[in-house]
């Protein structure tokens, strides 16, 4: 364990760090267009819903996405119906760094490592250098899994590890539990999910924990966002309010039909690793999720429009 735990911490904060200075790169390259595309393009749910999706691949992380929409409901550009698809938008969208990291591709994140210090060091112009940041973040954040997965591999003949491991895919709640601390704690889904995906690949996690623990990064990513609603207008406010509620019932919803939906994952994957069916499970709840949720979008905001209703903002002259 003494070797373990240098290996994996070195690994978790490469891959944590790449994360952030990725998702920031990318914000920088692409929130001006997300914006334009946000004001021009929301004329309905199912749009709001596609642009959301997009955005946040563009972007590389839902927590900026929603953290962004939030902003331009504060700036008043967005309204809260508007807010309400470009949030389950972002839930879909995340889903694409799931699949990348299950991707076998951590041996040739040198190659994205180099091709970016090469643009740091040699481009002149800032545009480019920060395409260039953004892949040589993208080489750090695999080569960060990369030393992770080395570092967890003697944990499969670690006895307390696997008795560890072996509750959380006895009991989904305690799992979703679990995942929903760690990503409370790290400050990212991806992170928590990654890490999930990580340890199916290496056969320590079985297709179920890896679900319970996805399932609890989905409601532990609600801290950002609520987070960010603080000191903001009541319209933020239930954007923050609706991303709660959305992931609180769609994962109530996961836990009851738990079984099931781990058999329809496991059916419907074409891959036989225990990684990339955890990825197509978070794809595949998130999607679902969604289509699950869209009946009800009209009763979810007409309830939070009940419960905060716009403060009237004339103030009468006495």
């Amino acid at each position: 364990m003494n070797e373990i735990l240098p290996l994996l911490i070195g690994g978790i904060s490469l891959f944590l760090y790449a994360i952030t200075q990725l998702s920031s790169a990318l914000r920088e390259l692409f929130t001006d267009k997300a914006k334009k595309i946000v004001e021009t393009y929301t004329p309905n749910l199912l749009a709001t819903i596609l642009i959301g999706t997009v955005l946040t691949i563009l972007l590389g992380s839902s927590s900026a996405m929603i953290i962004i929409v939030i902003v331009f409901v504060n700036a008043k550009t967005l309204n809260f119906r508007q807010s309400i698809g470009l949030i389950m938008g972002a839930n879909i969208g995340t889903t694409f760094s799931s699949q990348i990291i299950a991707l076998d591709i951590g041996k040739y994140s040198i190659i994205a490592l180099f091709i970016g210090l090469f643009f740091e060091v040699f481009v002149k112009n800032e545009k480019k250098k920060l395409y260039g940041k953004s892949i040589f973040y993208f080489g750090m954040l695999f080569f960060g899994l990369y030393i992770m997965e080395d570092a967890v591999q003697p944990l499969k003949n670690s006895a307390t590890f696997l008795k560890w491991i072996a509750r959380v895919e006895d009991n989904p709640v305690q799992g979703t539990l679990i995942g929903g601390l760690v990503t409370l704690i790290i400050q990212s889904s991806s992170g928590t999910v990654g890490m999930s995906i990580l340890l199916g690949k290496e056969q320590i996690l079985s297709v179920a924990g890896g679900i319970a623990i996805m399932l609890g990064a989905e409601l532990g990513t609600c801290s950002d966002t609520l987070l960010a609603t603080i000191n903001g207008r009541r319209e933020a406010l239930k954007t923050g309010l609706f991303h709660l509620i959305f992931n609180l019932i769609t994962i109530i919803i996961g836990l009851i039909f738990f079984m099931p939906f781990v058999d329809l994952v496991n059916n419907i994957s074409s891959t036989k690793s225990i990684g990339g069916i955890i990825a197509n499970a978070h794809m595949l709840f998130n999607i679902m999720g969604v289509l699950f949720f869209l009946p009800f979008v009209g009763l979810a905001e007409k309830l939070l429009n009940t419960i905060l209703p716009e403060k009237d903002m004339k103030v009468s002259n006495v």
